[in-house]
């Protein structure tokens, strides 16, 4: 079974940074695509950046200059440095897995449980 396993999320006051990471765990052959989402109370869950397999990236205009995402030297992990944090991150940061190509030969979309990021003085 496929698991997205996120740490890094805490409470940071204004102007600070915290550093998000996301692994998978389980069997996998490839994916195309990792990124970042946020939900924020009472709003639409929103894209916060993606990553390629290749390098590519791409980021919220809200974010654009203050994050940075980037995959780890181990299979299928990804992180997303935050700096200059602002009380409207706030928001859950869910992990996703897009284009997951397993063993069997079928695509997935994997997401996952979510961190909770509170930025507040």
């Amino acid at each position: 079974q496929v698991q997205l396993v996120e740490s890094g999320g805490g409470l940071v006051q204004p102007g600070g940074s915290l550093r998000l990471s996301c692994a998978v765990s389980g069997s996998i052959f490839s994916i195309n695509a990792m990124g970042w989402y946020r939900q924020a109370p009472g709003k639409q869950r929103e894209l916060v950046a993606a990553i390629t397999s290749g390098g590519s990236t791409n980021y919220a205009d809200s974010v654009k200059g203050r994050f940075t995402i980037s995959r780890g030297n181990a299979k299928n992990t990804v992180y997303l440095q935050m700096n200059s944090l602002k009380p409207e991150d706030t928001a859950v940061y869910y992990c996703n897995a897009d284009q997951a190509l397993g063993y069997d030969g079928a695509w997935y979309d994997y997401w996952g449980q979510g961190t909770r990021v509170t930025v507040s003085s």
